[in-house]
């Protein structure tokens, strides 16, 4: 055996005494976290489209409220209208102890209140007062109430009219006996509230001024004319 068959033979045994060098698998951490990052990149658009779709959800519905609530949900402004004033009674009594002459008259009126709301309409109490020459001469109270969606409601009011407050002196007292016409005026106040479902809320305040003639003789007594004016605050 020469020398260089003995030389591989030694080189051959070194190299089988060295251990070949370690192998690290894959660990199932790594393939786990391969596999989400491809299934993150797989989803990326539908979870885009999900985004957006939501987000166009909302403003569409934005929309449909605002619309809604500038016109179904608008709230309008009621309408207090004084249909009729009627004279129920009038009673006159001639040099009475403290005037020359007492007279008093009962009027009824006749209101209506229309509500073009989609919503109810709450009111308070309410008062007429009603002016002879400048000064009062009679006070009507109504009761709150309510009116209904798309509804009118009517109440009579009635109120005694005491003209001998405003009538002092002796020769408009002898014209009353002639026979001649009154004008009363009247101002009616209504404080109420509509609330279409928590979204539209306000305060309305109704005002109306009435102006009619009355006309009486010591033979008849009636209101010929009357003429009123309503507004809203």
């Amino acid at each position: 055996m020469d020398t260089k068959t003995m030389a591989e033979k030694k080189q051959a045994k070194l190299l089988a005494g060295v251990a070949p060098p370690p192998v690290n698998p894959i660990s199932s951490n790594e393939e786990g976290g391969a596999t989400t990052g491809w299934r993150s990149v797989r989803y990326l658009p539908k979870r885009r489209f999900a985004v957006w779709g939501c987000g166009l959800t909302v403003a569409v519905l934005g929309i449909v409220v605002l619309t809604l609530s500038l016109t179904v949900f608008k709230v309008e402004e009621p309408t207090l209208t004084m249909n009729s004033i009627s004279l129920t009674s009038f009673d006159v009594d001639i040099f009475t102890a403290d005037r020359p002459m007492s007279l008093n008259a009962t009027l009824t009126a006749d209101i209506s209140i229309k509500n073009p709301n989609a919503a109810v309409f709450r009111f308070s109490n309410s008062t007429t007062v009603f002016y002879y020459h400048g000064e009062t001469v009679g006070v009507a109270y109504a009761p709150s109430g309510r009116v209904s969606a798309h509804r009118t409601a009517r109440m009579n009011v009635t109120v005694d009219v005491l003209v001998d407050r405003a009538v002092t002196q002796i020769n408009e007292t002898l014209s009353l006996l002639r026979g001649r016409e009154l004008i009363l005026t009247s101002f009616t106040e209504l404080n109420g509230s509509v609330d279409v479902i928590g979204i539209n809320k306000r305060d309305i305040y109704v005002m109306t001024n009435c102006s009619m003639k009355l006309e009486v003789s010591p033979f008849s007594q009636k209101i010929i004319n009357t003429v009123c004016l309503a507004s809203v605050n």
